[in-house]
């Protein structure tokens, strides 16, 4: 039995199209995939079901059979399906209990809010679904991961049965992955029909029951996952043959280091040590990994580098000049550039256009501006060579960056910082939330920069990409370099992720 039925879904905004004539029929009680690329239109798609977008006239949603109109979310949600999104809609002071019961409150005769009987519903669905919560617990104190879980059980305690994830598992850790396939194939035991928006073939393969493709907005094929290869996957997502596994040439062996860090030491946003005399070099022509789970000292040690967060003592330096606590705007044109982990917050300004967002720090500087004014005919040449290079989606330079999809707000950072061609480059989740395609563009010029003699520090959650893309690799673990591993540490070495794990829990190999 269909679950739901999409039956030409189309989405237009302006004279943009992002969905076009799309038929889509989900089973109920499969794991489905939506797989496409950046821009392709998933998440649009997927926003039509949950009611946040309205479709074209012409469109229809079938609800097991019965057609349907969705005015709302709470709509959406009444109807029995839930969704979560790329970035969580959680109350950070506010309980786990509190997150999951906002808006439906129960209340008793006094009209104040029943946590004794909220509590019993949610530890009763707890135990059924197998969700490890302490439901008294701030979300401001629990991991990434734990936030997940929170967003998915808030959906089965409004009682869906059919859940949209979005990008679920794009800011999680190795083993919080592990924990997310165990999720998913306990609800779908509990007989749930699961939607999953995703760009990780692999996660496609080891969840997925099927798995429909979304190219430019148009259906191309629905296929069985368990008989279609990731090669066959990457390759009817973008049209073309894709390299899943990275090519790089040797290291150019250079001992020149551009980059060192001397003993650094900051304090997070509670004034407590972060980062822990934190010593590192990165030399000319080398990409080096720092491996860690994330809320290890990541955050607070980019901060620091870059100029956003205060280095308490120690020095860094580029080029032996010494930049500890410069502004991030001097850091930069020292020729440090860096790709933040959070592109919404700190890399970009939402607000501003897609050609501004290009030009934030040199905005000031010739050829865009003269005396104080900003030739647009420099800024819009600049903007339209960066969108064409970068295949930045849709291709309007005047639109603001919020319009666009994570991963294409992501190819707008890569852009700016790459071309401005800096000796040193610090990349935080440089890939996160981008497709197969976009990956293999990405690794090539993180690659391309690593060849003619850039420093590259690579700070990722992916440990594949880590331990695919470095010539070495670190590991920090609460604030310390917890280990060091050269070149020789890392060829022909058959537990290298075993290991590499091992340090990022604060082990050692034996």
């Amino acid at each position: 039995m269909l679950a739901l039925e999409l039956k030409n879904i189309s989405k237009t905004f302006g004279t943009f199209k992002a969905n076009n004539h799309i038929n889509l029929a989900i089973t109920d009680g499969e794991v489905h995939a939506i797989l496409g690329e950046n821009g392709a239109g998933k998440s649009t798609l997927m926003k039509t079901i949950y009611g946040e977008h309205h479709p074209d006239p012409g469109g229809e949603i079938f609800l097991r059979g019965k057609k349907i109109e969705i005015d709302s979310p709470s709509h959406a949600i009444r109807m029995g399906i839930g969704m979560v999104h790329q970035h969580f809609r959680l109350v950070r002071p506010f309980t786990i209990l509190q997150n999951v019961i906002l808006g439906i409150e129960p209340r008793n005769f006094l009209g104040m809010i029943d946590y004794k009987k909220a509590r019993a519903k949610a530890e009763a669905i707890a135990l059924e679904c197998r969700f490890d919560l302490n439901f008294d617990q701030k979300i401001e104190s629990v991991s990434v991961g734990t936030q997940q879980r929170v967003e998915i059980f808030k959906t089965l305690y409004r009682n869906a049965e059919i859940i949209i994830l979005d990008e679920p598992t794009a800011v999680l850790t190795p083993q919080e992955i592990k924990d997310f396939y165990v999720i998913i194939k306990n609800l779908k035991a509990q007989g749930k029909t699961i939607i999953i928006i995703t760009h990780k073939l692999h996660e496609i393969k080891e969840i997925a029951d099927r798995c429909t493709i979304i190219r430019k907005g148009e259906y191309i094929e629905t296929v069985d996952v368990a008989t279609t290869s990731e090669e066959e996957l990457a390759s009817k997502m973008v049209g073309r043959k894709v390299d899943l596994k990275v090519s790089k040439s040797s290291t150019v062996n250079s001992d020149e280091v551009v980059f060192k860090i001397r003993n650094i030491n900051v304090l997070n946003v509670k004034n407590l040590p972060a980062v822990t005399d934190f010593s590192f070099d990165l030399k000319k022509g080398e990409i080096t990994g720092l491996a860690g789970i994330d809320g290890n000292g990541q955050s607070e040690l980019v901060e620091a580098l870059t100029g956003l967060r205060k280095i308490q003592s120690g020095h860094v330096l580029i080029n032996d000049q010494d930049i500890t606590n410069l502004s991030p705007k001097a850091i930069y044109h020292k020729k440090l550039g860096a790709i933040p982990e959070d592109r919404q917050r700190v890399g970009l300004v939402m607000d501003f256009k897609v050609k501004e967002n290009f030009v934030l720090q040199t905005i000031d500087k010739k050829p865009f501006s003269n005396y104080g004014f900003i030739i647009n005919r420099e800024l819009n040449r600049f903007s339209n060579e960066l969108i064409a290079r970068f295949d930045i989606r849709p291709t309007d330079n005047e639109i603001q960056a919020s319009a666009l999809s994570g991963g294409n707000q992501q190819k707008i950072i890569l852009a700016r910082e790459i071309v401005h061609n800096p000796d040193v480059l610090i990349a935080f989740q440089p890939t996160r939330g981008l497709d197969v395609g976009a990956i293999e563009y990405v690794h090539r010029e993180l690659l391309k920069l690593r060849d003619a003699g850039k420093a590259i520090l690579l700070i990722s959650y992916e440990l594949d990409e880590i331990i695919n893309l470095s010539d070495r690799i670190g590991v920090i673990h609460k604030g310390h370099l917890w280990a060091d591993l050269g070149d020789s540490a890392i060829k022909n070495n058959p537990k290298l992720k075993e290991d590499i794990g091992l340090y990022m829990a604060g082990g050692k190999p034996v």
